[in-house]
């Protein structure tokens, strides 16, 4: 996802801008993964190789979500990890 992205982007469920960018792995103005994080409603959003997951909670895969709050739980803020909407550790 390109950084710049990010002036843009509001969250889909309180259309809440700016949001916040965690950036797990990245080169230049791209963050290939990641999450984007709402401070007003606590959701987080995934950025999986390059790809913003930004998906109302019905339309989200909780497995997959869950996968990876597992895979980087020691490198996102605890904010995400154990207090994230809509689900978390």
């Amino acid at each position: 996802m390109n950084k710049k992205m990010m002036e843009i982007l509001a969250c889909p469920i309180d259309k809440h801008f700016p949001l916040e960018i965690f950036e797990l792995s990245s080169k230049e103005e791209v963050v290939s993964d990641g999450a984007i994080f709402c401070p007003k409603c606590s959701r987080f959003y995934p950025i999986v190789e390059e790809i913003p997951i930004m998906l109302p909670d019905e339309l989200r895969d909780k497995d997959q979500d869950i996968e990876f709050l597992k895979k980087y739980k020691n490198t996102l803020p605890r904010k995400i990890v154990s207090e994230g909407l809509p689900w978390h550790l």
